[in-house]
């Protein structure tokens, strides 16, 4: 693992309007580490995600992502988001576009890649989500998990350095969870940074290096998942786990 965190937080705070939604959160990620972020809804974790892609500005703290400090200027937010990839909960295809056009959109426009190249790279990348036969189809064509992995490899289309999920499976019917975890199970193994905002604990078990758990805005524990799901330190997170367990 690098040094350098590809993701670091220091002190970071959000407001919206009078309510603070993060509260001096410090959080490192390194290169290739996969961490899953859990905690009762309204904790904070989707604002945690959005603050590392630009998608929300922090008011507090310093937001740094492979080198580059965060700023609220479009060069810096833009130079972020060319090495972050992000897949959210509901699947914000083009409607208009085949699955196909979905992925070679952003390398043709932005990475100036040439036409050819793009369609051979969105290709192999629905191969490698498992959907290659659903190419020329348009979302609307395609089931809720289909469409999550059209997703998945649209963000990959851009050769992120670091992928983002924001409860990626929380839109999708119980029988379609599986697919979509299993490709983010795959690229996990393959060494990709991630962030992954969900309540798939099966998943977090297995894959993450690390459980951060919020409430409040706050990271209130961080610990390897045997830890985390055996003796969680804390009451608040021993209660969000008897209510999401079930025991």
């Amino acid at each position: 693992m690098a040094d350098k965190p590809m993701i670091e937080m220091r002190a970071v705070g959000k407001w919206f309007g009078q309510f603070q939604v993060l509260k001096n959160v410090d959080l490192a990620v390194a290169q290739g580490e996969k961490i899953v972020l859990c905690g009762p809804s309204g904790s904070g974790k989707s604002t945690l995600v959005r603050l590392v892609n630009g998608l929300e500005p922090s008011q507090a703290g310093k937001v740094t992502v492979d080198g580059i400090e965060l700023k609220n200027d479009p060069k810096t937010i833009e130079a972020v988001r060319s090495e972050v990839g992000m897949v959210f909960q509901s699947f914000n295809l083009f409607p208009h576009l085949t699955a196909m056009e979905n992925l070679t959109l952003a390398p043709v426009w932005v990475r100036r890649l040439p036409k050819k190249d793009a369609d051979a790279l969105a290709l192999q990348l629905l191969e490698r989500v498992r959907i290659a036969e659903q190419a020329h189809k348009y979302p609307a064509q395609l089931s809720g998990g289909q469409q999550q992995r059209v997703a998945i490899a649209r963000a990959l289309a851009m050769k992120p350095k670091i992928m983002l999920f924001d409860e990626p499976t929380s839109a999708l019917d119980p029988e379609m969870i599986k697919e979509v975890l299993d490709v983010m199970v795959e690229l996990a193994a393959e060494g990709m940074t991630m962030v992954v905002v969900t309540h798939e604990m099966g998943f977090a078990r297995t894959v993450a290096d690390r459980v951060v758990f919020m409430d409040q805005g706050e990271i209130v524990e961080s610990a390897a998942p045997k830890t985390f799901f055996e003796a969680p330190r804390t009451e608040r997170a021993r209660l969000f786990l008897s209510q999401i367990l079930g025991h």
